[in-house]
């Protein structure tokens, strides 16, 4: 048991760390946006010392640590600018994609396969429904799939369909009890994403 605390502190310092520089990174992104730096320490904070806990727990094989930690950064920096700017850069969500791809090597060629394949049909069906209502998902959100597709799909076929009903509920819920035009989908979509990956994983359903 101390072994895992000590770990889950270790993953939770790294990550506010991290969040920090992700802050610094996002105020100096081409379109990015200046965001809380409290926000993304503590956010990135939690969000890695669930893993490393969990892990260090042997609930989870470490091998999917890379995969679940860039998953981490990218819900925390894609959340901030998105709720700062109402956008998703093509500098953040472009080298999201091959960074979420490269984290699942150390799963194997089979992983790899599935999370290449995962990030294309759920860029295709994203880009799909965004040329047909644009209004409904914007092209940030569209560029932003393929990285969450990647690990989703390696981690389990129905994994990404789970998130983004997921993600749709969210919103769903959100529009119902504030009164704005548009909710964005980006937040909803990411943490949706995480928390599936994190169930997934924690519960044994991953390969």
């Amino acid at each position: 048991m101390t072994t895992v605390l000590v770990a889950a502190l270790g993953g939770g310092g790294a990550g506010a760390l991290v969040g920090v520089g992700l802050r610094t990174a996002l105020a100096r992104m081409r379109r990015g946006a200046l965001v809380p730096r409290r926000a993304c320490g503590g956010a990135l904070a939690v969000l890695w010392a669930v893993p490393v806990g969990l892990v260090a727990a042997g609930t989870t094989p470490a091998a999917w640590l890379p995969a679940w930690l860039v998953l981490g950064a990218l819900v925390v920096a894609g959340s901030a600018v998105d709720l700062a700017a109402h956008r998703l850069p093509d500098a953040l969500t472009l080298p999201a994609a091959g960074a979420s791809l490269l984290a699942l090597l150390p799963l194997g060629a089979a992983a790899i396969a599935a999370g290449a394949a995962g990030a294309l049909l759920l860029g295709g069906a994203f880009a799909a429904v965004h040329l047909a209502a644009p209004g409904a998902l914007g092209a940030g959100d569209v560029k932003l799939a393929p990285a969450l597709g990647g690990p989703l799909s390696a981690a389990s076929a129905v994994a990404p369909v789970l998130a983004v009903v997921l993600a749709a509920a969210g919103v769903l819920v959100l529009a119902s009890t504030r009164r704005a035009r548009r909710v964005p989908f980006g937040p909803p979509l990411l943490l949706a994403a995480w928390v599936v990956l994190t169930v997934s994983l924690a519960a044994g359903w991953a390969p």
